[in-house]
């Protein structure tokens, strides 16, 4: 019989924190800094993918070049920045976490030196053996290579590890080092498209978890 994974990876973004309505206006206020269409959470559940910037060009109907994407970026995070206080942990956050019989570890998109003071506020980092953000000036990049990154940094063989995460790019990171993948349904991704992808989808997290643990290691 297959052993279970031991390792569990957390998204942080629309998984641990409830930030969806945050991240949405944040992107409305880079659309209309270049006379774009305001979209609704609804909508970017539908279409919001990475890298961002292919999202962007998608929305805005026009190519994003890097220079641009650049500008757009850095307009979204000030406004995320400017509204970061209004949000909260998912509901079930804390209890999910603490419910996880194995070791844990979040990687984020989000910038590092940002990402950790925030971790920390929230009374979680004890709980994680590493946490790790983005390294750069600019985000919206695909996370696999963050993960093998992270994987290695913890000594965590993939095929041992399981990744909780919002998003079909937090799935496509997962495959790409051997590692489960359980999808939240709460966060920034439509949950049929969650589903349409064949991987374990969890409409809470104490349930997606559960799902967890109950993953064969791969």
């Amino acid at each position: 019989m297959a052993s279970a994974p031991t390792h569990l990876v957390w998204d942080w973004n629309g998984t641990l924190l409830n930030d969806l309505n945050l991240v949405v206006s944040s992107t409305n206020v880079a659309f209309a800094s270049v006379a774009g269409p305001t979209v609704t959470a609804a909508e970017h559940r539908v279409q919001f993918r990475r890298p961002v910037s292919a999202y962007y060009a998608e929305v805005l109907g026009r190519a994003v070049d890097t220079d641009e994407f650049g500008r757009l970026d850095m307009i979204f995070h000030d406004a995320y920045r400017n509204g970061l206080t209004t949000c909260e942990l998912a509901d079930d956050a804390t209890t999910a976490m603490q419910s996880w019989s194995g070791t844990q570890s979040l990687l984020s998109m989000w910038f590092h030196d940002e990402l950790v003071p925030v971790v920390e506020a929230y009374g979680l980092a004890a709980s994680f053996r590493r946490v790790d953000g983005l390294r750069a000036a600019v985000g919206g990049d695909r996370k696999a290579e963050h993960l093998a990154r992270h994987l290695d940094a913890l000594d965590v063989d993939g095929r041992s590890a399981v990744l909780i995460g919002d998003s079909l790019d937090d799935a496509d990171a997962a495959e790409s080092v051997g590692a489960g993948c359980v999808l939240y349904a709460g966060g920034f991704t439509d949950p049929d498209r969650l589903r349409a992808s064949g991987w374990p989808v969890a409409d809470t997290l104490t349930g997606a978890v559960a799902l967890a643990a109950a993953q064969p290691r791969r």
